[in-house]
C-alpha cells in the first residue's frame, strides 16, 4: 500500500514513520536555559552519526503553544546539552519528564532524580543514569515549521564503572545496561533482553565459497 508522504498531513506521516522506524534508542537530554533553569526531556528521534569527531543528532519538535520546547530552545540559545541513556530501571522517571510543564519548572525535581555536574559543558547529567554524553552544538538545521534537527559534538563522555569491562581497549558491557527503547503508538517501549547474533560476512570467505567444486 502506496502512502504519499509529500501529500500526507504531518499528523498521520508521524504515525507511519513512528509506527514503522522501531525501535529507536532514547535520548534522555539535560540542558539549562539562559537564567540558569535545568531542564530534562526525552526524545526518541535521535541517534550516533559518526566517530571523528564523535556526534549525536536530535530531531527535535515545536510546541503548539509556545514555539520551541523548552530543550531545544536551550540547546540553541546556549549551545550546550548533555544526553543521559535510559535503563528500565529509570523508566518511570523518564516518563515524568516528559511532562509538558512551563519553561520555570525544573523537571529532574518533578521525577525526584539527582544530578552530577558535568566537566566541559554547563548543563547537568543525571546522576542515576549508566551513561551520559556531554556535547557541544556543532550545527543546527531549521526542517520545518514545526521541528529541528541537531547535531552536537561529543566531548565526554561519563560511564558507571560496573558496564566499564576494560577501560583501555573501551570494552563496554553493554546488555548489563539493560536500556529501553522507543516503539509505536503512545507510551510504547521495548526492552534490551532479548537479543540474538550473527557474524558479518566477508567477501574474502564469500568469494572463497564461489570457488569451490560444485559450489
Amino acid at each position: 500500500m502506496l502512502f504519499d508522504l509529500e501529500t500526507l498531513p504531518p499528523d498521520l506521516a508521524y504515525k507511519i514513520l513512528g509506527s514503522t522506524v522501531t525501535p529507536r534508542p532514547i535520548a534522555w537530554v539535560t540542558t539549562l536555559s539562559e537564567t540558569g533553569i535545568s531542564n530534562a526531556a526525552p526524545y526518541s528521534f535521535f541517534n550516533v552519526m559518526g566517530d571523528d569527531p564523535p556526534l549525536l543528532v536530535l530531531g527535535v519538535m515545536r510546541d503548539g503553544r509556545k514555539g520551541f520546547k523548552d530543550t531545544a530552545a536551550n540547546i540553541l540559545a546556549t549551545g550546550e546539552f548533555v544526553v543521559n541513556l535510559v535503563p528500565e530501571r529509570l523508566a518511570q522517571q523518564m516518563n515524568i519528564t516528559s511532562i509538558d510543564a512551563p519553561a520555570e519548572v525544573n523537571e529532574l525535581d518533578l521525577a525526584g532524580l539527582a544530578t552530577a555536574p558535568s566537566t566541559k559543558v554547563k548543563p547537568p547529567r543525571i546522576a542515576q543514569s549508566p551513561v551520559a554524553f556531554e556535547c557541544k552544538l556543532m550545527t543546527s538545521l531549521i526542517t520545518g515549521p514545526k521541528q529541528a534537527i541537531v547535531l552536537g559534538r561529543v566531548v565526554a563522555a561519563h560511564l558507571d564503572e560496573a558496564i566499564v569491562l576494560d577501560k583501555a581497549r573501551c570494552h563496554i558491557d553493554t546488555p548489563a545496561l539493560g536500556l529501553i527503547a522507543r516503539m509505536h503508538g503512545s507510551g510504547v517501549y521495548l526492552r534490551s533482553s532479548d537479543m540474538f547474533e550473527m557474524t558479518r560476512p566477508r567477501w574474502a570467505d564469500w568469494q572463497g565459497k564461489a570457488t569451490k567444486p560444485g559450489a
